[in-house]
């Protein structure tokens, strides 16, 4: 089944078409990663097909155009993690998580018990639960990034859309931002993230490769022609290999 399909003409800003021809489907119950080089058009893709940038063509969500959700019931739906957010540096951490359920109940009613140990969960899966009563601009990058990331696990969403959701974490919390999203599929949600670190991104179902605003390849790491077009993206002195069942990229 197709969690998210997107048809887009082009994405235009500044009078630079910054994305153009897309053709995506991603697939429920997967991890897909979009990778490329700086400027390929990755963290622009993920957000039109978010509903959060104006493009030419479509999105479908659940099989339903995505401007015919109306808003709370879309963000239920999907949840969304940016990089580099800001605005809520006065919150507690506690207080930011609890905005990850906003769509789960109406306008200017309090957090319910539900809300609170949804937040709780979320918190203490991303181990950023210690510092709940924290402001969110007292904490250091990568604090900040497991509450947005508690943020978004909130939602509950069946689908989350993540633009580098690694910035600022060391290996062990990459890893274990890796075993949260192998966690979510297994139950059945499908999770988009847009990855500089090759070696990881190569650990998830699908790859979707960008290069110069387009769409230039997908498959799933042990697709041979996938190796092919990373390397020609990223250079012939990228190597892929298999190490202990796991596909990891590294230089010549």
């Amino acid at each position: 089944m197709t969690a998210l399909y997107a048809r887009i003409t082009r994405v235009r800003i500044d009078g630079r078409d910054l994305i153009r021809d897309i053709d995506l489907s991603i697939a429920q119950g997967r991890w897909t990663a979009i990778v490329g080089p700086n400027g390929a058009g990755k963290s622009t893709l993920l957000r039109a097909i978010a509903g959060l940038q104006r493009c030419d063509g479509e999105t479908t969500l659940a099989g339903r155009p995505l401007h015919a959700w109306p808003p709370r019931e879309r963000a239920r739906q999907l949840a969304w993690m940016g990089q580099q957010e800001t605005g809520a540096d006065d919150l507690t951490a506690l207080d930011v998580v609890l905005l990850g359920r906003l769509p789960h109940r109406p306008w200017l009613v309090p957090p319910t018990a539900a809300d609170h140990d949804a937040a709780r969960v979320a918190m203490e899966a991303t181990q950023s639960w210690a510092w709940r009563e924290r402001r969110l601009g007292s904490l250091s990058g990568g604090e900040r990034q497991r509450v947005l990331l508690a943020r978004a696990l909130a939602v509950q969403a069946p689908l989350t859309l993540m633009d580098e959701p690694l910035a600022h974490l060391d290996p062990p919390h990459q890893a274990e931002w890796m075993a949260l999203v192998r966690e979510r599929v297994a139950a059945g949600h499908s999770v988009v993230s847009v990855l500089h670190e090759l070696h990881l991104a190569l650990q998830a179902d699908h790859l979707v490769l960008m290069a110069d605003g387009r769409i230039v390849h997908t498959g799933e790491p042990a697709d041979p022609a996938l190796h092919d077009a990373l390397r020609r993206v990223f250079g012939p002195s990228l190597r892929i290999v298999q190490l202990e069942g796991r596909w990891v990229a590294l230089p010549l």
